[in-house]
């Protein structure tokens, strides 16, 4: 038995904060409008609160918006340094539970890691549950990835230097579930993903938590009040994503910890001890590594899902992008053999 409830101890900077962060339920007659509006506008303030200190001005780099996709339907920003010659090329998908999040969300964390690692970035904004439900959002950050390799040109991108997908809460589900996805897909088998980079991510529906590794997977009872992110909200999340769709929980296009992960690119997951989907992350790592996968684990004891974003004073979110920024480095040199573990 895995038992990682010490993980859920609060930060000793977050502890006087924890009371008033529980999270509340969500009201049933608030319109899907009014909520994605909320999330946008305070993940925004948050983003100018955190990253506007870390981006150069504008001027630094070519930022264009495009529109790609069957109907030009999917707005895809590139944010590329200036500068000479071209640079490895990463894939940013937003978070926000498959139901809010746009390209500006996560914008000045895109810009700058493409300032600070100098690469190339394509920030999705695929299309949301619940007027559009799985796989919709997959489809959509093929279709922009496809045109990115397309486009590398435009994009100043070498895949040979690099080709990363990385991804935000939801965003990661999409990154883990694609990586999965293009190791299968003829047209990436000149252009393999070369890493993958998970931030707290959802990677498997609740209800198809496996029996034998439901001793494994707590974190969903012991965080369900979690700040920040329930499990009531969890649950809600993938409500919204596959309700009314054929697909069942335990489907492996759906719950990415559930599919054979043989071949898969070196991966990079960032864990919160307080998230209910901590034990996602911690069980998925090993599944990758008894697959044969290259891992690096980060874990953060005692935080909420997201933290980096609102407290990002703390020394644990300065940890965070730290450790971000030098799990993209260990990616881009090949991922050389780490020693020790993390726990």
């Amino acid at each position: 038995m895995a038992e990682y409830a010490h993980l859920s101890v609060p930060d000793p900077e977050f502890a006087p904060l924890l009371e008033r962060m529980l999270t509340a339920p969500t009201a049933k007659d608030v319109p899907m409008s009014v909520r994605r509006q909320g999330y946008n506008q305070r993940f925004a303030e948050l983003s100018q609160k955190t990253y506007a200190p870390r981006v150069p001005h504008e001027s630094n780099f070519v930022v264009q918006d495009h529109q790609v996709g069957a109907g030009a339907s999917i707005r895809v920003r590139s944010v590329v340094p200036l500068g000479e010659g071209t640079f490895p090329l990463l894939v940013w998908a937003h978070g926000g539970g498959w139901i809010s999040g746009t390209a500006d969300t996560d914008d000045l964390p895109v810009r700058a890691i493409a300032h600070e690692i100098k690469l190339a970035t394509i920030n999705i904004e695929y299309r949301l549950a619940p007027e559009h439900r799985h796989p919709t959002q997959i489809n959509d950050c093929l279709a922009a990835i496809k045109w990115a390799i397309s486009n590398a040109s435009l994009l100043r991108a070498d895949l040979n230097k690099g080709f990363i997908l990385a991804g935000l809460s939801a965003g990661a589900h999409l990154m883990a579930l694609l990586a999965h996805r293009l190791r299968d897909d003829p047209f990436f088998a000149g252009t393999p993903i070369t890493g993958q980079v998970l931030q707290f991510p959802l990677l498997v529906h609740p209800d198809a938590y496996p029996e034998h590794y439901k001793d494994r997977l707590l974190s969903y009872q012991q965080n369900k009040q979690g700040p920040i992110l329930s499990s009531q909200i969890v649950l809600e999340s993938w409500y919204h994503l596959l309700s009314e769709t054929n697909v069942l929980p335990s489907d492996p296009t759906a719950s990415p910890l559930l599919a054979l992960h043989n071949n898969l690119p070196p991966t990079v997951i960032q864990v919160a001890g307080l998230d209910p989907l901590r034990d996602e992350g911690l069980l998925y790592n090993d599944l990758l590594r008894n697959a044969g996968v290259k891992t690096r684990l980060e874990i953060y004891p005692g935080l909420p899902h997201t933290f980096n974003y609102p407290f990002g004073q703390f020394r644990a979110a300065k940890q965070y992008e730290k450790d971000y920024r030098a799990g993209l480095r260990w990616l881009l040199a090949g991922a050389p053999d780490l020693v020790g573990g993390k726990l």
